[in-house]
């Protein structure tokens, strides 16, 4: 279990990531920096306390697979993934500039770490399904977590997924939904809503858990340990703020697409400094 002084060491990381995605959003003139910022606590937790990776040897067969479905989010990964050494930092200055590797969106394109091609909705899952079926097979002790967004919940290769994980009793597998309540275009619950969502997951024979995906203590409280029970693949909502952490990005949509200037950028970066 986290101990007070390690979570204020994440909470310093957590804002740490938050100014270099800044610094590679604006850099290039990309966006998405509002559903960045809604996982970077859950990221940070679990590249530093669950994922069983080697940054010196990516490719172990015996790894633990990460597979981001809400690909359109990778400038987090990428800054998680240099942080922990997947890379140089020196990298992240190329993300989404022409000629790069570090495009934007999730793409197995030689960079280490990034473990499979997402950014189209509802893709994630599947393959992730997949990855643990394989390594059941194999009979390999790997485990596969998956992070999809609440909006990818409205894809139909996403509930074949959750169908075909329970059939197979994938207890190697879990899942963390971004539930931020915002989707390209609105809010989930107009669009098409997806409550009772806890209820659905239940009802398709996986074991739900809920937090609040910005606090390291509650995080901890519900993954520290895999499977949540023997036989059954793991689900866990995280409810979480579209660009948590800067005032002018929370919970404003716009952000899916805009990318931060004037002033914006200069509040950004006085929030994050402090």
């Amino acid at each position: 279990m986290l101990r007070k002084d390690n979570v204020t060491a994440l909470e310093r990381q957590a804002k740490a990531l938050r100014r270099t995605v800044l610094a590679m959003i604006t850099g290039s003139n990309a966006s998405h920096i509002g559903s960045s910022y809604s996982m970077i606590e859950l990221l940070i937790y679990l590249y530093d306390k669950t994922l069983r990776v080697d940054p010196k040897n990516p490719l172990d067969p015996a790894r633990d697979r990460f597979v981001l479905s809400k690909g359109w989010a990778v400038s987090c990964l990428y800054a998680v993934l240099a942080e922990k050494g997947f890379f140089e930092k020196s990298l992240l200055q190329e993300y989404c500039k022409d000629g790069s590797k570090m495009l934007g969106g999730s793409t197995i394109n030689g960079i280490p770490g990034i473990e499979a091609t997402t950014t189209s909705m509802g893709h994630g899952l599947p393959l992730g399904v997949g990855m643990a079926i394989s390594a059941k097979i194999q009979k390999i002790d790997s485990r596969v977590v998956v992070m999809i967004s609440d909006g990818e919940i409205n894809e139909g290769s996403t509930w074949e997924a959750i169908m075909l994980a329970a059939h197979h009793r994938l207890d190697n597998l879990l899942v963390i939904v971004d539930y931020n309540k915002w989707q390209s275009f609105g809010r989930p619950k107009d669009i098409l809503n997806l409550e009772p969502l806890r209820e659905k997951w239940e009802a398709f024979n996986w074991e739900v858990r809920e937090c609040d995906g910005h606090d390291f203590l509650d995080i901890d409280r519900n993954i520290n340990k895999l499977p949540f029970i023997i036989g059954k693949p793991s689900v866990l909502i995280a409810h979480t703020v579209k660009g948590k952490g800067v005032s002018v990005f929370e919970n404003r949509n716009e952000w899916h697409y805009k990318t931060p200037k004037g002033k914006d950028k200069i509040i950004a970066e006085k929030e994050l400094a402090k």
